[in-house]
């Protein structure tokens, strides 16, 4: 029987300390709710993208250890929040299409720089890489969490890929009922959970297991989970890498079951200037698992930003 008493969060006191505010936004026809933690004026504006069925609720551990900062973190389209997009497929090109119009939108007046969880990695990295399109996003830097550095269904785990487009496919085949009730089964969800997990930690394991029964369902079109999905499985960040002149973050996990470690460290040689730091004893969950070592990276890269080119690291 799976536990539906709530959880708190370890990050809650952390994550009070900061100002937030819902706004909303229309972009493409999808009324795109986003938070706004802390105020303009602190340097830089970070704009944050959640992975693949999450929302915001998951890059927040992240955000309760940047004190100071001011940050933006939307619902992808068609998840959280937020209503699907009217005007584009939810597809790569769609998100992208999608990220350069809301970064647009918020009109800042701090440079910006975005982050990308996984797959947020890939609609990130397609959109900077963009740089014909008529309204290019141009950040001052770029950081990627947990980046899809190769194909997933090459990773360390490849089987089990394979057994998520069975599942997807089958969500897709079955009658609509059948079909919303396959993607939100909570057995199926609390598998996908305890796999990624990797703390030993009991309270924490059982906070990871919560955040994911509360928020990896909430959408309300079946259609758009599945477009996302085939999204995720058929791009990666290696496509668009040489394409990123902007000085870049690869946060990396040494124990990611998405992505082997061997594939970070080609992918960092692929941008004309990046660096990789490598987070160990930790997954495909470092938003999770070890947000206050991802906000160190964070911090510590944006302070050289204005230093000699970055160069490869890990740590």
């Amino acid at each position: 029987m799976i536990d539906t008493a709530f959880v708190p969060s370890p990050y809650a006191d952390a994550l009070a300390s900061i100002d937030v505010r819902e706004r909303t936004m229309n972009v493409l026809g999808s009324s795109t709710h986003y938070w706004e933690y802390g105020v303009p004026g602190a340097g830089v504006t970070l704009v944050f993208v959640h992975g693949f069925r999450g929302d915001h609720h998951g890059l927040e551990p992240v955000v309760a250890q940047l004190h100071g900062f001011h940050i933006i973190a939307p619902d992808l389209p068609g998840f959280g929040s937020s209503t699907p997009l009217a005007n584009a497929r939810h597809d790569i090109d769609g998100y992208a299409r999608w990220l350069r119009g809301f970064v647009a939108g918020l009109d800042a007046t701090d440079p910006v720089c975005v982050l990308g969880h996984s797959f947020g990695s890939i609609v990130v990295a397609a959109t900077v890489a963009q740089r014909d399109a008529p309204d290019r996003l141009d950040p001052r830097a770029v950081v990627l969490v947990n980046p899809i550095a190769a194909p997933a269904l090459e990773g360390p785990r490849g089987v089990f890929t394979q057994l998520a487009v069975f599942y997807y496919w089958l969500s897709s085949a079955l009658p609509s009922p059948l079909g919303f009730a396959l993607l939100r089964n909570r057995l199926i969800v609390r598998v996908m959970s305890m796999a990624m997990a990797k703390t030993r930690d009991r309270t924490l394991r059982r906070w990871i297991h919560d955040q994911h029964d509360r928020f990896f369902s909430a959408f309300d079109d079946r259609s758009v989970v599945l477009e996302a999905f085939r999204a995720s499985v058929s791009h990666d960040v290696r496509e668009y890498a040489a394409h990123i002149g902007q000085p870049t973050l690869l946060i990396a996990a040494a124990n990611d079951d998405i992505t082997p470690l061997s594939a970070q460290h080609e992918l960092v040689r692929v941008f004309p200037d990046a660096r990789l730091t490598v987070i160990d004893g930790v997954g495909h969950l470092i938003h999770y698992e070890t947000p206050v070592a991802a906000a160190a990276a964070l911090r510590d890269f944006l302070a050289d930003l204005d230093a000699p080119a970055a160069t490869e690291r890990t740590s």
